[in-house]
């Protein structure tokens, strides 16, 4: 291995709490979606919308999910760009730098660049006025009849791509383009960029990818679909059939995966291999609030300034003169020996005072950020109440170390062989505290074709016996013996059989977004466009359908509550002590019946009859008394 501080180390003259590889990681998304404007694309079709027929075409399909992302972006992803290409029309682009190199017969709508609210409003607009006029569009942008723009060309130019379902065959030549389309394909594809088709296709007019795209998509990279062993036809994961499926498909990519960190792992001495952490899970919250200042004909942002100021010079104090003190008991806040913090010499009595770099390596105990192999032990040792914060995902970092990645896969491999979990001192950043981490190796088998390199590691911080609780209660008082709290056989069958019913079967987290912020997200994509917006109309994907519950499962809870109400524990009630007023109860109804009639009851035998009822028990006497009366009515036998 080379070591650490080698010459294939990135330099950095700097300090830095961790070696910045953002340059080399793709931080944000760059999306051009290529829009085809054939003919079929712009011919009118009916469909139906809010309960009425609607004319519309499936250019106007494509551009309105354009539209869809590029707000959805603007939230998820205001750091990307985006762009929208249109080919097959005979629109010209007005000659510019960036449109230079534009192929005949392409039309850039919307050149690549950061999110911005005029752009999208732009294409508002242009929707709105092809709502008004289906042949708004077909005005825009004129189709070309006559022949077609080569889809390597195509390629070339995008990373998305939108095809109508009428013309899958290029043409005669279809050999010459299949080879010029892979080619081009091909170099796209080790370059980084990703291209994915949508075929947009109707029940009338199914789209026969077989007659070119298959053969083109085949041997792409991001095909890996393990389910499907035809090699004949294009894998499913890259067909779409429906126009309503380009949404669900485009908010899986939303997230992209950024490093945590990138520090070295030590396996023994002089024998060293790098790593890169991610977080797997990860709260999302909303973003922060910014401060403006009103100048009376705009508002600029405020920036947010932490300062110290020392109140007896009124000056600001630079952060490297500040010390941080410990409170001791006994300590004099008002002692100006100024010879202590000089001399570093504490008096009996006073504070002690220490720098930011005394500190730290209070903190980090003098250990650089790194991994170190402490040893390995079964698997089956790691209990699930160890996993006391999120895990995080481990994976071999070839640019700091030459060959980490298969000192990596050897690792995980060897580990996952003998079901063994590693244990490591790890210091994740250069001012956390040292931790015990259990690696846990998790395997990845794919097919000839699909990625083999290894999976990774799970890093699972493991607790400090200061961290470490024990349950305040572990057995309950049933009846007139002590015994641990174990429910018959017929209530734990009665739950599962509730249990089984509601159980989801294919549970996917990407289908329930988080509620709150949804609704937060939905008023300032409002705001934004200047849209009015109807909070009526939020719908919460994550709210519990209750009458599917009911129908499901209703007949099974009333049994499971039954059998509860049968139990012996549940009428037992836990007898309280130390109080210094005896309770004074009612036993039974035909009890307070009496005693009520003669108006005999007092306070403190009201409040406990009303609570064993399920009654208020707030108010004076006479509140109380009506309140009782009432329910005593209400079951009265004649």
């Amino acid at each position: 291995m080379a070591p650490y501080d080698d010459w294939n180390k990135i330099d950095d003259e700097e300090e830095e709490e961790l070696q910045d590889n953002s340059i080399w990681d793709a931080k944000k998304d760059v999306i051009l979606f290529a829009i085809d404007c054939s003919p079929s694309m712009l011919q009118p079709r009916e469909v139906e919308e809010n309960e009425q027929m609607v004319k519309t075409c499936h250019l106007y399909a494509a551009l309105n999910n354009a539209m869809q992302l590029q707000k959805r972006k603007v939230i998820s992803g205001p750091n990307d760009y985006f762009g929208i290409l249109l080919f097959n029309t005979t629109k010209k682009s007005e000659v510019s730098r960036t449109q230079s190199d534009m192929k005949a017969n392409t039309y850039l709508f919307q050149p690549i660049g950061p999110l911005s609210a005029t752009s999208i409003l732009e294409l508002i607009q242009l929707l709105n006025a092809a709502q008004e006029d289906p042949e708004e569009l077909r005005k825009e942008f004129p189709p070309l009849t006559d022949k077609r723009v080569p889809m390597g060309d195509v390629f070339n130019s995008c990373n998305w791509v939108m095809r109508d379902g009428t013309i899958p065959n290029p043409g005669a030549a279809r050999k010459q383009f299949i080879e010029s389309a892979k080619t081009t394909l091909a170099d796209l594809t080790q370059a980084g960029v990703m291209v994915e088709p949508f075929f947009i296709e109707t029940e009338e007019k199914p789209f026969d990818v077989d007659r070119f795209y298959a053969a083109v998509l085949q041997d792409n990279v991001f095909v890996n679909d393990d389910d499907d062993d035809d090699e004949s036809g294009l894998k499913k994961s890259i067909s779409i059939s429906r126009i309503e499926d380009l949404l669900d498909q485009m908010k899986f990519r939303e997230v992209p995966k950024r490093a945590l960190f990138n520090i070295p792992f030590e396996l023994s001495k002089g024998f060293t291999f790098g790593v890169k952490g991610y977080g797997l899970v990860t709260e999302q919250k909303k973003g922060e609030y910014k401060y403006f200042f009103d100048l009376g004909h705009r508002l600029e942002v405020a920036t947010v300034k932490t300062s110290n100021i020392d109140e007896d010079r009124d000056a600001e104090i630079e952060k490297s003169s500040i010390v941080y003190g410990m409170s001791v008991v006994g300590s004099n806040e008002n002692d100006d020996d100024d010879n202590i913090a000089a001399t570093k010499i504490v008096k009996t009595g006073q504070r002690p005072f220490y720098t930011a770099d005394e500190m730290r390596s209070f903190r980090t105990m003098g250990l650089e950020p790194g991994f170190k192999l402490l040893g390995f032990k079964p698997r089956s040792t790691l209990k699930f109440e160890d996993n006391v914060k999120h895990s995080l995902f481990l994976y071999p970092d070839e640019h700091t170390y030459a060959g980490s990645k298969r000192t990596f896969s050897a690792l995980l491999k060897s580990m996952a062989k003998k079901k063994l979990i590693a244990l490591a001192l790890g210091v994740i950043r250069r001012n956390s505290t040292p931790t015990i981490y259990a690696i846990l190796p998790q395997e990845e088998h794919g097919d000839e074709t699909a990625w083999a390199e290894s999976a990774g590691f799970h890093l699972i911080p493991l607790p400090f016996a200061d961290d470490i609780r024990s349950a305040p209660v572990a057995e309950g008082y049933i009846g007139n013996h002590w015994k641990s709290f174990q429910a018959p056989d017929e209530v734990k069958d009665a739950a599962r059989r509730w249990i089984d019913k509601m159980t989801i079967k294919s549970y996917s987290p990407d289908s329930y977004p988080n509620p709150a912020l949804a609704y937060h997200y939905e008023q300032l994509e409002a705001a934004a466009f200047r849209e009015e917006y109807n909070p009526d109309a939020f719908e919460d994907q994550s709210e519990p359908n209750v009458d599917m519950i009911h129908k499901r499962a209703g007949k099974f809870l009333k049994e499971w509550k039954i059998a509860l109400a049968n139990d012996d524990s549940a009428t037992y009630v836990v007898p309280t002590t130390g109080s210094k007023r005896k309770s004074v109860g009612l036993s039974s109804s035909k009890d307070s019946r009496n005693m009520y009639t003669k108006f005999s009851l007092k306070v403190d035998e009201l409040k406990p009859f009303l609570r064993s009822k399920g009654q208020s028990t707030s108010g004076k006497k006479q509140d109380l008394v009506e309140r009782v009366g009432e329910w005593c009515e209400s079951r009265m036998v004649s």
